[in-house]
């Protein structure tokens, strides 16, 4: 009877997760960066909870998007400074022999600067790619990937791999990435679970808004 008991309490513990994971990520989609770091400056437990639902989300996928960019890296010179925005257990920068700056709103390892994703401690210029793998979350975009621009230096890569199912209309969004200083570079758009984009920056962002530069919020159902 204790083990029916103890396989009942693990699945009302994992409903219970599930239903504060999807919570939470409803939050970090649906506000800005500020307040995502708002929320777990005064919560961090609940970014542990977070980083966990995440996990199993992404465990269930084919591949994960993260060795996708580990692999692109290294065909890369090691030489090369690369900014990982919202890195979680800093699995890119444990990858690679290059120079990472870990960004994420807790750190997970003591790799990771805290900081809110659009204002990174970096330099003007001061890196040769930069990273947004399953990151691009928030209100607050146009800021977030204005920063990622400000920390390339000019003709620098930036990575994006993000959910498939966020984009509403990828040329518009690879035109507004255009406005914001970015060249696509190459589109892998062959997986069902995650698009992997390369863009180079050509300049500083041009003034206005972009409005092409929508992504739907990535809301968990309930199993």
């Amino acid at each position: 009877r204790s083990g029916r008991s103890a396989a009942l309490r693990a699945r009302m513990e994992e409903r219970l997760l599930g239903a504060r994971f999807r919570y939470l990520n409803q939050q970090l989609y649906t506000g800005s960066s500020r307040d995502a770091a708002q929320l777990f400056r005064a919560d961090p437990a609940a970014f542990h909870l977070y980083h966990r639902g995440f996990e199993q989300q992404v465990r269930r996928w084919p591949e994960r998007p993260v060795q996708r960019i580990v692999r692109y890296l290294r065909r890369r010179p090691a030489s090369l400074v690369v900014a990982d925005f919202g890195c979680g257990d800093c699995t890119l920068a444990a990858s690679v022999r290059n120079k990472v700056h870990c960004f994420d709103l807790v750190p997970l390892s003591p790799r990771v600067t805290v900081c809110d994703m659009a204002e990174v401690p970096l330099a003007d210029e001061s890196v040769d790619v930069a990273v947004f793998c399953l990151a691009l979350m928030g209100t607050n975009l146009q800021e977030i990937l204005g920063e990622a621009n400000r920390v390339l230096k000019l003709g620098g890569t930036l990575m994006v791999a993000e959910v498939a199912s966020r984009f509403e209309d990828t040329g518009a969004f690879m035109k507004a990435m255009a406005q914001l200083g970015f060249r696509t570079v190459s589109k892998d758009l062959s997986s069902s679970y995650f698009y992997l984009l390369e863009f180079a920056k050509t300049g500083p962002a041009r003034p206005g808004r972009a409005p092409g530069l929508r992504l739907r919020p990535c809301l968990y159902k309930r199993r």
